[in-house]
C-alpha cells in the first residue's frame, strides 16, 4: 500500500494512520462504551499524575478537557482502528492518546504541545489499559443496561404468573402430555430463570471489577509511580458510581482474561434461558387454530407476504436469534481467552467486540422482548381447560389407587375410542363416580406443588 493520507479534521496522529493502513480488514471499531472507558482511563489518569507532580497543571487540565470529549462521544468518529488487529489493542490505545493529545493542544493554541506517550500516556501501557478499558465497560452496560433489561423481563414474566394463576392446562415431558399445571406455574418458571440470571451476573461482577491498570507492560508496574493505579482508579469508580478497584494480582490481571470468559459464560447461560422461554412461548402461541394454541401472543406485524391472516411470532424469533448470537460470541472469547501466553493475552479486542456486543444484545432483546411480547400475551382459557379434559395423562392420579397397570389399560382404551380417561375411567376404574370426580379434578392435582 502506498503512504496513508490522513484527513485534515482528523484528531488522530501518525501511529493511528498507519494502524489503519495495516488493519483494513473489516469495518468492525470498538462500541461507544468501550471508547467511553479509554475516555475516562486518559481523564483520571491526567488528573493523577498531576497530583504526583509528574504533569504540569496546564497539561493535566488539557488532557481532562479532551478526554472529557471522548467520554462524552463527540469524537468518536476518529476512532478509526479495526477490532482485528495487534491483539494488546495497542494501535487503539494510540488511537486515544493521539486524538486527546491533538485536542488537548488545540485547546492549548498549540503551545505548549501535548505528546500521546509521554503526556497522555504516561503511567500506561496498552497492555494494561485495554483490559481495563474492556472491564469498566463491561462493569457500566451490565450495571446501567443489561440487568435493568433482564429486570424488565422478570417483571413481566411475574406479572403474567400472578394473571394466569388460575388458568389450568396440561403440563408436558418428553413432548408428551403430563399433568395438569397451572400456566401462572409456567410463567414462574419463566420468571425464575431470569431471575437466576441476574444472580450469575452480580456473581460474577466483583471480578470483571478488578483492572489491571497500574501493571504496565507486564504486571511489575514498571515507569509508573506506586500510587498512580489506586488513584486513578478510584477517581473512575467515583465518577462512574460502580465498584472498581485495582487487581490484586497484575500479573493474573494482564496474562489472562478469565473474568471476561467467566462472565460471557454467564451472558451465554442467559442466552439459552431466554432462547428456551421464547420458543416455549412461540409453541404455545402456535395456531393458532391448529397448534398448541394455549396462549395468543401480540400480533407485531403481518407474518407472511402471500398468506393474509398469518401473524408470525416475530418477538420471540427475534430474541432467539439475539441469543444465537450471543452463544456464538461466547465461542469467539473462549478462544480468545485461551490466549494468554505468559504475560499477556494477545485476543483482547475480539474479546472486548464480542463481549460488550453481548451485553448489548441481551439488555436490549430483553427489554424488548418484555415490552412488545411477554406484556401483551393473553391466555386462551377455555383451549387450556378443554386440552386437560382431553389428555391421556389425566389417569395419572388414579394410579396410586387402582394400581398403575389398570391405569395406564383405562389410557390405552381412552386413546384407542377417542374417548376422555374419566368417561372410560367410570366404566373401568371400580371407583365410585365421587371418588373419581375428586381423583380427576385437576385443580388438586397442581395444588401440592404450589
Amino acid at each position: 500500500m502506498g503512504e496513508m493520507r490522513v484527513p485534515t479534521h482528523a484528531l488522530y496522529g501518525a501511529q493511528t494512520a498507519r494502524a489503519i493502513e495495516n488493519f483494513p480488514i473489516s469495518s468492525q471499531r470498538f462500541p461507544r462504551g468501550f471508547v467511553r472507558a479509554l475516555g475516562l482511563i486518559k481523564k483520571h489518569a491526567a488528573h493523577t499524575n498531576a497530583e504526583l507532580s509528574l504533569l504540569t497543571p496546564q497539561l493535566a487540565d488539557a488532557i481532562q478537557r479532551a478526554a472529557q470529549e471522548v467520554i462524552e462521544g463527540k469524537h468518536d468518529a476518529e476512532f478509526v482502528v479495526d477490532i482485528f488487529q495487534t491483539g494488546s489493542g495497542t494501535s487503539t490505545n494510540m488511537n486515544a492518546n493521539e486524538v486527546i493529545a491533538t485536542r488537548a493542544t488545540k485547546l492549548l493554541g498549540g503551545n505548549p504541545r501535548v505528546h500521546p506517550n509521554d503526556h497522555v500516556n504516561r503511567g500506561q501501557s496498552s497492555n494494561d489499559v485495554i483490559p481495563t478499558a474492556i472491564h469498566v465497560a463491561a462493569v457500566e452496560a451490565i450495571e446501567r443496561k443489561l440487568i435493568s433489561g433482564l429486570e424488565t423481563l422478570r417483571e413481566a414474566l411475574s406479572a403474567k404468573a400472578i394473571e394466569f394463576h388460575d388458568v389450568l392446562k396440561i403440563g408436558r415431558t418428553h413432548l408428551q402430555d403430563a399433568t395438569p399445571i397451572r400456566l401462572g406455574q409456567e410463567f414462574s418458571g419463566y420468571a425464575s430463570q431470569v431471575e437466576h440470571g441476574i444472580a450469575r451476573l452480580r456473581d460474577a461482577l466483583p471480578r470483571l471489577g478488578e483492572l489491571a491498570l497500574g501493571g504496565t507492560a507486564v504486571g511489575t508496574g514498571i515507569n509508573t509511580h506506586p500510587e498512580f493505579a489506586r488513584r486513578t482508579i478510584e477517581r473512575i469508580a467515583t465518577e462512574t458510581a460502580l465498584k472498581l478497584r485495582e487487581a490484586s494480582n497484575h500479573f493474573e490481571a494482564q496474562a489472562a482474561r478469565d473474568a471476561c470468559v467467566e462472565t460471557s459464560g454467564a451472558l451465554k447461560t442467559i442466552a439459552l434461558s431466554l432462547l428456551k422461554i421464547a420458543n416455549d412461548i412461540r409453541f404455545l402461541g402456535s395456531g393458532p387454530r391448529l397448534g398448541y394454541g394455549e396462549l395468543k401472543l401480540p400480533a407485531t406485524q403481518p407474518g407472511s407476504s402471500i398468506m393474509p391472516a398469518k401473524v408470525n411470532p416475530v418477538m420471540c424469533e427475534m430474541l432467539m436469534q439475539v441469543c444465537a448470537q450471543v452463544i456464538g460470541n461466547d465461542g469467539a472469547i473462549t478462544v480468545g481467552g485461551m490466549l494468554g501466553n505468559f504475560e499477556l493475552n494477545v485476543m483482547m479486542p475480539v474479546i472486548a467486540y464480542n463481549l460488550l456486543q453481548s451485553i448489548e444484545l441481551l439488555s436490549n432483546g430483553a427489554r424488548v422482548f418484555a415490552e412488545r411480547c411477554v406484556t401483551g400475551i393473553e391466555a386462551d382459557r377455555e383451549r387450556c381447560e378443554r386440552s386437560i379434559e382431553q389428555s391421556l395423562a389425566l389417569c395419572t392420579p388414579l394410579a396410586p389407587m387402582i394400581g398403575y397397570d389398570k391405569a395406564a389399560a383405562i389410557a390405552k382404551a381412552a386413546y384407542a375410542t377417542g374417548r376422555t380417561v374419566r368417561e372410560v375411567a367410570i366404566e373401568q376404574s371400580g371407583l365410585n363416580e365421587d371418588k373419581l370426580a375428586q381423583l380427576l379434578d385437576p385443580l388438586r392435582q397442581v395444588e401440592p406443588h404450589e
